[in-house]
């Protein structure tokens, strides 16, 4: 007999895992579950999931990478695969983890992103050539040493949730000046958003007192 292999899909879009469900239990043979991102950590109780697909047109990359770290903590042996991953610097922070096994870009198709996966149920790890040379610019830039030591202090209050008035108050500064830190930390580290420099923090400042 064979072993059925659970696969499930983190996304808001019940189009998407509808349309991978009609295709890839039958390619694959594969019994696939799609499940909405607040309600992975119940339903990963219910199956011996091997791999878990996080689509990031639904899912935004702070909450992708706070499932990736609990998967990690909690399901050791699962393997992440990305799907619709932007091609922007920002988001290569997702990849610093060893649990990604497939990173496919926002235009992969569906034929194309079979076929990827196909190596990866060889053990392959698929990541385009494109992200790993971005990464390599990226760390060859080495933007964390680039940050002013307010720079950093001032991203690291953001992983407490800190507002820029309270970060403003913390410092002995002025609101504006907050911003300004913030407006030069994110031109550094290749980030838009408050999201993805949180997320950012998580992986760089981990070692960074307060």
């Amino acid at each position: 007999m064979f072993k059925i292999i659970h696969w499930m899909v983190v996304s808001r879009s019940q189009l998407l895992v509808d349309l991978l469900d009609s295709r890839w239990p039958q390619e694959f043979l594969v019994k696939l579950s799609g499940v909405e991102p607040d309600k992975l950590a119940d339903t990963m109780l219910d199956k011996p999931f091997s791999m878990v697909i996080i689509d990031l047109a639904s899912v935004d990359m702070q909450r992708a990478y706070q499932l990736q770290r609990y998967l990690e903590r909690e399901h050791r042996g699962v393997q992440v695969v990305y799907i619709h991953f932007p091609q922007k610097i920002e988001a290569n922070f997702l990849l610093d983890n060893s649990s990604t096994i497939g990173v496919f870009l926002h235009n992969t198709s569906i034929d194309e992103l079979g076929l990827g996966l196909v190596e990866v149920l060889k053990g392959n790890q698929v990541i385009p050539q494109c992200l790993i040379d971005a990464r390599l610019r990226h760390e060859e830039q080495d933007d964390s040493d680039q940050l002013t030591i307010r720079e950093r202090e001032v991203l690291q209050a953001l992983l407490t949730g800190s507002t820029n008035l309270d970060i403003a108050n913390q410092l002995f500064v002025s609101e504006s000046t907050i911003k300004t830190h913030l407006y030069r930390a994110f031109r550094k580290i290749g980030v838009s958003s408050r999201g993805q420099a949180i997320a950012w923090a998580q992986v760089n400042l981990h070692e960074v007192q307060q």
